[in-house]
């Protein structure tokens, strides 16, 4: 089948007692029932007569889904009141279907790499919770009829999935009876394969409200017992059951391309319908069932005699399974005439009959079976029904878990059925999954990202997380760092953990904000042995940045700058003239390498040296050129008189007074923090009388006088060599340590702003305290060395900004890219947006399921008191209470329309969960209680409760102005 088909890619499923698809796979695999008996006073809560129940052919067996009014409502964005009139259908199908994406790896937010428009096609029973919802006419009164309309009607099921989740393929309900989710999931493969969408999403929910058993009739479909028991010869007919499941389905090339994890693909499938050549409408027809079995099977390209399993409609009626079996033998007989080669099997046996679902649980039965090349039992067979015939068809019914052996180089192939009342019938053939190329090696260490909406759900999705890996520990932890990576939506709560090999993990918490990025590019002084040989080694994008500029320099160098920047040799990057392009270089392949991982900078300062790096991503010079100057920089300088430079802790102020002669001050770092540069007598003086008072202070990494007045002559040669560049206005905004404020287009392009540059102090605290005052910034340090990011935090401005460095202080043991991980995970975990295909652009990852959001439900049922989720649902703050009587009905109508307790003024109305339905619905309201017409824009701009009342004062007061100016 090479890359040809519809790849299964995610599922999620509720079923009977099954509460996931892990858990619903265990039962098949046990042979365990999912139906189970009812309590006499869960029925009579239900609302069944005691006359019902005194009867002995009441059978009280059902596959019910426990909790079915639980919703996690404020997760999905919804006002309680208006959850509170949805059909749980409509609640845990798009549940589910949010599970299904993140099972595929699919964030619903990104849409990235082939999964392009995504289609959704669903399918629900008939609705009976409206009738519920209609018994209460106050709930009715404060939601309207077309809430109710929408919370209930299938025609809205797909849709709300679509506009909840911002999918913008078709949007289908589908409507065959019994065959609707099979009928999904054929029209979302047809969809895909004539590219209307890249990625769809099928399945079905059934729910019957109350969720009872029923009276046994004779010759009806309901078995005596609440037993199903399919193709079995006790067979005497089905029992209901609910459930919910959905499948995420993909082109199986673009899959492969993508490192999906494919559970199974879909080789073939077909539709169609019985016609009138039967008994009756609600009768199955032999010729119909058999017709689209052979159907699915040509577009499969596949032979009967490859069919190993199939999943059965089996209903376990006396009608029904003997035409089934006679429709399957039709099919297979054209191919072959072996006898039980193919197992067969039904889970309604476990499940029950779940109507519009009942296709879509065997078909994440026959997925789950491939996946595991293991066939489960049916429950309750005993004996061949007679009227089947299976001894001399292909087929036998396996009561123990059949261990799916191997056909040669052939895959394992299924199929599956689902007939629907009124003849439409389904069929799917599946394959089993290609064999998955292995993940590359990989670089060392991992950030595993967590995320939720609340810090409670947080918690639970990092120890579900834990638990996880603890137990499946020969997951590849970079595939899984991956997933969580690219295949998630990234919400507001965050941890990340950066693991690394022989190192503890680090925890890195925080919660997203609107920051914007400024990157902070060091200059001389900071350079150490070997600063890039860590990143140059594991990191291909910062490596190809390095050869690019090295080779460009080695021209203006004379030699090859990489041996001194890689090794180790205390020695190597002492002389200014390699140690001022080795920085350059650094940083700017870090700068290239951040940005390949989605990160840039809005803003930037280069402390003295740095600027050029600033200046090159501003487009002031292209890079040829900006190595080429500061080649020429660092020779330059490097030919001026010995000199040295001393950090001193004193604000520039205090420290001017105490330079001696031939001392100079070279830079104002920070608040207290300065440093001198002068001749080495000068300096040495200055040092001694620092010594003497008490004052500390530090020599730097150099062996010149920078920013002193013995660098005139190199600077006014460098004055000369920039007059002949073309220096062009900067694209891009960054701050001049020549001036402490933003650069002009005069100043950028001007070769004697670049001598005051090199000549004058650096005011490194006075561009940043004019950068930090504009805004709230991420301080991202970008070169080698920490010793930016030590000063930012010196300033009290820098309280409540983020700050981060790129890489190791030179005393610092750990691997650089530990270091560039621990970075990258601060950095995201505050809401610094990262492209993590980027950052995985070198290696070869796959996705691997993962556990899932862990929602908090509340309870949300008509006529019952709304019971948030654990974190209070969207209750307002009720901060101070309504001050005023107008405030105080307003906040009334919200209570009653929104469903939330206690609105106080600064509280939002779509914050609460309102929606420009429920808009209408408080703008009726405010109407009829204050008797003036409110126009439904004021609701729309005035969001807070005060500012709602305000409005609706201002409406009032105009109504009484205009009353009083009436002729009397």
């Amino acid at each position: 089948m090479a890359d040809q088909g519809i790849a299964i890619i995610g599922l999620a499923c509720r079923i009977g007692a099954a509460s996931s698809a892990q858990r619903f796979w265990e039962a098949l695999c046990a042979g365990e029932e999912l139906v189970r008996d009812l309590g006499q006073a869960e029925l009579l809560d239900a609302g069944v007569p005691e006359s019902d129940l005194a009867h002995s052919d009441y059978v009280r067996r059902r596959g019910v889904l426990d909790d079915v009014g639980d919703f996690a409502a404020e997760f999905f964005g919804y006002a309680p009141r208006e959850a509170q009139v949805m059909d749980p259908q409509h609640r845990l199908f798009l549940e589910c279907a949010w599970t299904a994406l993140e099972d595929a790896g699919h964030d619903p937010s990104g849409h990235s790499g082939h999964s392009g428009l995504v289609g959704v096609f669903g399918a629900a029973s008939t609705n009976t919770y409206r009738s519920i919802v209609d018994r209460y006419a106050d709930l009715a009164r404060t939601t309207g009829v077309i809430q109710a309309d929408l919370g209930c009607e299938v025609d809205y099921l797909a849709t709300r999935v679509s506009y909840k989740l911002d999918l913008r393929g078709p949007s289908v309900s589908v409507q065959t009876a019994c065959s609707s989710s099979l009928v999904a999931v054929h029209m979302a493969c047809q969809s895909l394969l004539g590219h209307e969408c890249d990625t769809a999403l099928a399945g079905g929910v059934a729910i019957q409200l109350p969720q009872v058993g029923y009276r046994y009739r004779e010759g009806g479909i309901g078995s005596a017992d609440g037993r199903c028991r399919p193709f079995d010869a006790a067979a005497g007919g089905t029992v209901g059951g609910d459930g919910v499941g959905v499948v995420v389905l993909k082109r199986l090339a673009d899959a492969i391309a993508d490192g999906d994890d494919i559970r199974a693909v879909v080789l073939g499938s077909a539709v169609n319908n019985d016609g009138s050549s039967k008994v009756g409408f609600t009768a199955p027809s032999a010729r119909g069932q058999t017709e689209v079995i052979v159907e699915a099977q040509a577009v499969a390209g596949v032979k009967p005699r490859d069919i190993e399993y199939v999943e059965g409609h089996g209903t376990g009626t006396a009608l029904g399974d003997p035409i089934e079996v006679r429709a399957l033998t039709r099919a297979f007989r054209a191919d072959t005439a072996d006898r039980g080669f193919c197992a067969l099997g039904s889970v309604k046996a476990n499940t029950g009959h779940l109507d519009a679902a009942a296709g879509m649980a065997g078909l994440i039965k026959a997925t789950l079976a491939l996946r595991h090349r293991l066939i489960p039992p049916t429950p309750h067979f005993r004996l061949p029904n007679p009227a089947c015939e299976l001894p001399t068809s292909p087929f036998h019914v396996n009561t123990e878990p059949l261990v799916w052996a191997s056909a040669g180089d052939r895959p394992r192939v299924a199929g599956v059925s689902a007939f629907g009342i009124g003849g439409t019938n389904a069929h799917l053939v599946l394959g089993e999954a290609p064999a998955r190329a292995p993940g590359s090696a990989g670089r060392p260490g991992v950030v595993l990202v967590s995320t939720a909406k609340t810090p409670s759900a947080l918690r639970r999705a990092c120890d579900e997380l834990t638990t996880h890996l603890a137990a499946d520990p020969v997951q590849d932890i970079a595939d899984v760092a991956h997933t969580l990576q690219v295949g998630r939506e990234h919400f507001d709560h965050r941890q990340a953990v950066v693991r690394f090999p022989g190192r503890a993990d680090e925890v890195v918490t925080g919660s997203r904000r609107d920051s914007s990025v400024l990157m902070l590019f060091p200059g001389q002084g900071a350079q150490h042995p070997g600063m890039a040989a860590g990143l140059y080694r594991t990191e291909p994008v910062f490596r190809d940045w390095v050869d690019h500029c090295c080779d460009l320099l080695v021209p203006e160098l004379g030699r090859d700058l990489r041996p001194p920047l890689l090794e180790g040799d205390v020695r190597a990057l002492e002389p200014t003239w390699l140690a001022q392009p080795a920085i350059f270089v650094t940083t700017y392949a870090l700068v290239r390498l951040w940005q390949a991982w989605g990160v840039d900078p809005a803003a930037m300062i280069g402390h003295s040296l740095g600027e050029y790096v600033a200046a090159c991503l501003a487009g002031v010079f292209d890079l040829p050129d900006a190595l080429r100057l500061v080649a020429a920089r660092g020779r330059l300088m490097g030919d001026t008189p010995p000199g040295t430079m001393v950090s001193v802790r004193l604000p520039a102020e205090a420290l001017v007074p105490l330079l001696p002669e031939g001392a100079e001050l070279a830079s104002v770092n920070g608040p207290a923090h300065s440093v001198a540069t002068g001749g080495p007598d000068a300096i040495a003086a200055l040092r001694d009388r620092l010594s003497r008072d008490g004052v500390p202070c530090r020599p730097l990494r150099t062996a010149h006088a920078f920013h002193s007045a013995s660098q005139e002559p190199a600077v006014a040669k460098l004055v000369d060599l920039l007059a002949g560049i073309g220096l062009r206005p900067p694209t891009r905004p960054y701050l001049s340590t020549a001036t402490g404020d933003w650069i002009t287009q005069e100043q950028a392009t001007d070769p004697t702003h670049w001598g005051r540059q090199a000549r004058d102090p650096v005011l490194f605290s006075a561009a940043l305290r004019r950068v930090l005052a504009e805004g709230l910034w991420t301080v991202l340090e970008v070169g080698p060395g920490t010793g930016l990011t030590t000063l930012v935090r010196q300033h009290t401005e820098a309280a409540g900004h983020h700050v981060v460095s790129s890489m190791r202080r030179p005393e610092d043991t750990a691997p650089d890219r530990a270091v560039l991980l621990r970075a990258t995970a601060k950095l995201w975990a505050v809401g610094v947006p990262l492209d993590w295909r980027g950052f995985a652009a070198s290696e070869r990852r796959r996705k691997v399921p993962l556990p899932t959001y862990p929602f908090e439900r509340g309870r949300y049922w008509a006529g019952e008191e709304i019971r948030h989720q654990a974190t209070g649902g969207p209750t307002a703050t009720g901060a101070a209470g309504p001050q005023d009587p107008v405030q105080a009905r307003v906040a009334a109508i919200w209570r009653d329309v929104i469903g939330v307790d206690r609105p106080g003024p600064a509280d939002d109305f779509f914050e609460l969960g309102g929606s420009s339905l429920v808009a209408t619905q408080v703008a009726g309201r405010l109407g009829d209680v204050f008797d003036v017409d409110v126009p439904l824009a004021m609701i729309f701009e005035r969001t807070t409760l005060a500012a709602l009342a305000e409005g609706v004062e201002g409406l009032l007061l105009d109504r009484i102005e205009a009353i009083a100016e009436e002729p009397t």
